[in-house]
């Protein structure tokens, strides 16, 4: 809306898209409360990727939260035995997340929860969807990092 309660197509477009994903929540997390996991410990795993292990710091950066945060969600991705803390090799002050074998099959399973689209995008004729994607792609080649 701007500032003299009018609607604009661009705040209309952004409502439907929180409504799009906001809607699909209790889902999203019901299937990731099958796989022992709550949102911000799935997006972690996902952030860790395949790579080296990752200090918890730069984690915590990724993720745009407290170090401390971090910590909480190590413990509980540790304790399902999908990551492990390890030393980083030039600071063995610093402490660096790595992912298990069992940890990499469950971001596989988040990868695949995450790229399921809502049953309304799916629902879209494949040259919609084709539209919708490219206007988004637009939409976030002109946001600035």
């Amino acid at each position: 809306m701007s500032k003299n309660g009018a609607t604009d197509p661009a705040s209309e477009a952004w409502a439907l898209m929180r409504r799009l994903v906001w809607g699909r929540r209790p889902q999203f997390v019901t299937r990731l409360g099958e796989l022992g996991l709550y949102p911000p410990q799935a997006i972690a795993l996902l952030e860790l990727g395949e790579g080296e292990p990752m200090p918890m710091s730069a984690l915590a950066e990724r993720l745009r939260c407290d170090n401390s945060n971090i910590t909480g969600i190590a413990d509980r991705l540790e304790s399902a035995g999908l990551v492990e803390r390890r030393p980083a090799p030039r600071d063995r002050r610093v402490r660096t997340l790595a992912v298990t074998e069992r940890g990499r099959v469950v971001q596989g399973k988040v990868a695949e929860i995450m790229a399921d689209p809502p049953a309304g995008l799916a629902a879209l004729s494949e040259e919609d969807a084709a539209a919708l994607r490219d206007i988004l792609e637009r939409a976030l080649a002109a946001t600035p990092a």
